[in-house]
């Protein structure tokens, strides 16, 4: 018995910090580097740069598979924290999460 909750408590501790390290949302349009690395997971200071830098010289990314182009941004990266990728949505002013491309043609077609 005390073998199994040890062994319960190792694996919480084991999925603990996979919890704490979560991506949070963030506009890639927008952010600043420091504010990148901090909100998504495995994007540290480098990268973060690199996205940064890449958007300054080629202008705003219009979705999140844009990110492969920057040197060091694979697509696992991009799949693990798509949730969190924010683009702006230039017709709203608001923030949004990628959207299929059916519904971005559709929504240009109507203005």
């Amino acid at each position: 018995m005390f073998n199994k909750i040890a062994a319960l408590a190792v694996g919480l501790m084991l999925t603990a910090p996979g919890l704490l390290l979560a991506a949070t949302p963030v506009n890639i349009n927008q952010a600043n580097a420091a504010t990148i690395s901090k909100s998504l997971d495995g994007i540290g200071n480098a990268k973060a740069e690199a996205i940064v830098a890449w958007r300054e010289a080629h202008g705003p990314f219009k979705k999140a598979e844009d990110l492969k182009h920057v040197k060091g941004i694979g697509k696992a990266t991009i799949e693990r924290n798509r949730s969190a990728i924010l683009l702006a949505d230039t017709s709203t002013g608001k923030d949004a999460v990628d959207e299929p491309k059916h519904r971005q043609r559709k929504a240009a077609d109507t203005e």
